[in-house]
């Protein structure tokens, strides 16, 4: 079970400092949560993701369910034991998978709309490689393209062996092209799979902390529906997510408009979102905890994430490069590494290369983050 407290609130927003209390340890919010897929942050160890000042993760229950399967980490002993993480973490229900493997794929759209688009996903449309019903959706695996079917019974079952902290109602993440009738569906559906998920998981006792997810899609009408209907079901904290509509100022005001209707109590989880300029924008709307990929996408494109912008250590003239990746960063990397070597490495597709810029980039992240939280504390966050 965890325990949340609001430690101060910011006088111009609705940020606030936090402390999140699991059994394997607190997390000081507003905090990034990396994101371990498959039990892993990709090309690091648990030693090093805790030398990045990473305080919790959080894991992919569709991916792990897939390989090796919740029997096999069960055996171990769950989650922290078989990938040696101390701290807390996370498992996703595996809702962020039926939309990008389903209309995410068949348009080629992410969370949030790069370009506007013509098409739109009506209702009872179905993604091609997926089928969505009320009772959950079947799905094509990866690995052998045979059928698996998960909906909240299933998913809740799976994280149960999975044994993180805390665990996310199953929920369907819809597209941003999906037009107004779909979404409302598509909501009844997540509502009704999340009072499914809760009573999964109430029927033995309570040794996981569950978080419901709020939905909507890009309308203001069933953002707020769903964040009060959540959010009044007793759950342990909040996920939002799904779409965030055409642009980033978008995505404010739905966050906006959703943490107000939410109870203030509670720890609420931004769902896979996280670019640098964008973090302190969502911690202004109450978000304590976010997950992204972005710190580790990036660096295996090798992009460094620096407090004078981002550098893109495939281009040739950081070979004669001698400086840090950031002369103002104190990890190990900038202390240790020039630019010019992981340029280096990086054409030579060295995988050490990435593992620096991971290092690296995680560790300017929960920097930037934790200088948040010191302006909050200090009543300076403008």
């Amino acid at each position: 079970m965890v325990n949340f407290k609001v430690i101060k609130k910011a006088k111009n927003s609705q940020a606030r400092l936090g402390v999140l209390k699991t059994s394997h340890g607190l997390v000081e919010t507003p905090a990034l949560v990396p994101v371990a897929t498959q039990a892993v942050v990709k090309t690091l160890t648990a030693e090093e993701v805790k030398e990045t000042k990473s305080q919790i993760l959080i894991c992919n229950t569709y991916y792990l369910h897939l390989r090796p399967g919740e029997d096999v980490v069960a055996k171990v002993g769950g989650l922290h034991q078989f990938m040696n993480w101390r701290g807390p973490l996370m498992t996703d229900s595996g809702g962020f998978q039926v939309f990008s493997l389903g209309f995410g794929k068949d348009f080629g759209v992410g969370k949030i709309l790069k370009e506007r688009r013509k098409e739109e996903i009506g209702y009872g449309q179905q993604p091609k490689l997926l089928k969505i019903t009320d009772r959950g959706v079947v799905f094509r695996s990866l690995l052998d393209g045979k059928k698996t079917f998960l909906g909240p019974k299933e998913s809740i079952k799976i994280q149960e062996k999975l044994r993180a902290d805390i665990i996310f109602a199953f929920d369907e993440c819809t597209s941003p092209i999906a037009d107004y009738k779909y979404t409302k569906k598509s909501l009844e559906r997540t509502h009704q799979w999340a009072i499914k998920s809760l009573e999964t998981l109430n029927f033995k006792p309570k040794t996981q902390s569950l978080f419901g997810i709020v939905q909507g899609g890009r309308y203001k009408d069933l953002r707020i529906e769903s964040a009060k209907f959540i959010g009044a079901l007793p759950f342990d904290g909040f996920g939002i997510g799904g779409e965030f509509g055409a642009d980033k100022k978008k995505m404010i005001q739905m966050l906006n408009w959703t943490t107000k209707e939410l109870p203030v109590d509670k720890p609420r989880h931004l769902l896979g979102i996280g670019y640098l300029e964008d973090i302190p924008k969502i911690i202004k709307t109450g978000i304590d905890l976010f997950d992204c990929n972005v710190p580790t996408h990036y660096a295996r494109r090798g992009v460094a994430f620096t407090s004078q912008g981002e550098l893109d250590l495939s281009k040739t003239r950081f070979l004669k490069d001698k400086a840090p990746l950031d002369k103002k960063c104190s990890c190990s990397v900038c202390q240790n590494y020039s630019r010019a070597y992981i340029a280096h490495l990086f054409r030579a597709k060295e995988i050490t290369a990435l593992k620096l810029l991971t290092f690296h980039n995680l560790y300017f992240f929960n920097a930037f983050v934790e200088k948040i939280r010191e302006k909050i504390k200090n009543g300076k966050l403008s």
